[in-house]
């Protein structure tokens, strides 16, 4: 799915008329805080992936 952004602008509005402009910034704080955890517990994830695969490779060459 792709977020064009006049799609942006209409969930912005949305937003906006829902939780008000004092609300708004805490919640979009909010959302990238929990976003920049998501990323980083999926790169830790798929570095872990990694490195056991790679260990794997080693033991089946011995």
């Amino acid at each position: 799915m792709e977020l064009s952004f006049t799609k942006i602008l209409v969930i912005l509005f949305v937003g906006f008329l829902v939780f008000g402009p004092d609300k708004l910034p805490a919640l979009g704080r909010a959302a990238g805080k929990a976003l920049s955890e998501f990323k980083q517990a999926t790169s830790g994830l798929t570095q872990d992936i990694r490195k056991n695969d790679s260990e794997n490779k080693e033991d089946k060459q011995m």
